[in-house]
């Protein structure tokens, strides 16, 4: 796959502004996480054919019955992770085509990411090496079980929906740490947020979304 890192109208910064803005208005309020959607290069994440609308606010296929989540989900997520403070060692499930491991890695020290279709995790790393991002570890697996040998994490994201938050993403969660992820079925899904205190779990109900299901098993 030949990816592109430039292209007309890809690089302006008028274009990037714009979708910014939109951001913005729609309610995102950390300019940390603004910056960095502005300075990650979307349209490297997906096919050619698709980058004239790679700075819309909408999700796009990116094969294997995948999607790379629209941007306010991203800038959604990565502000709600990291409110409250640094995440130093965050765990991403379902790396997908990269590009919110891409907006993650700034805001992390470690940065671990799986994902179950291997083609889609190939393609992946090529894009973070060439973006400089050689420094995330990326694991081919079922995303379900996390990362249990370099556990506990201060935060999670997990980039796929299911009726419930499997209990080995919620014991792989560091005291104090925050999981996000959306919850539900095909037919509502609720951006959800879990702190954990202890052995305790505060959860909270925020956003409508629509995400591709969480599925079980790897793909080769």
């Amino acid at each position: 796959m030949d990816i592109q890192l430039s292209g007309i109208g890809m690089t302006s910064a008028r274009t990037r502004d714009r979708l910014v803005q939109r951001l913005r208005e729609a309610g995102i309020q950390d300019d940390r996480v603004l910056d960095t959607i502005r300075n990650t290069p979307r349209h490297f994440f997906i096919e050619e054919a698709l980058a004239h609308q790679a700075y819309d606010d909408t999700a796009l296929p990116i094969g294997h019955g995948q999607t790379i989540s629209q941007p306010w989900v991203v800038a959604r997520m990565t502000e709600l992770l990291m409110d409250g403070g640094k995440r130093s060692k965050v765990l991403e499930i379902g790396t997908g085509c990269g590009y919110q491991t891409a907006v993650l890695a700034p805001f992390c020290d470690e940065l671990y990411s799986v994902e179950r279709i291997r083609p889609l995790q190939e393609q992946a790393r090529k894009r973070l090496i060439r973006l400089g991002l050689a420094k995330v570890q990326l694991k081919h697996a079922d995303g379900g079980f996390g990362w249990k040998s370099e556990a506990p994490f201060d935060g999670i994201l997990a980039a796929c929906a299911r009726p419930d938050i499997p209990s080995d993403l919620l014991e792989q969660l560091a005291d104090g740490g925050r999981l996000v992820m959306p919850v539900g079925d095909d037919r509502k899904q609720i951006l959800t947020v879990v702190d954990r205190e202890g052995d305790q779990f505060h959860t909270q109900s925020l956003d409508a979304v629509r995400f591709v299901p969480f599925q079980r098993g790897v793909m080769r």
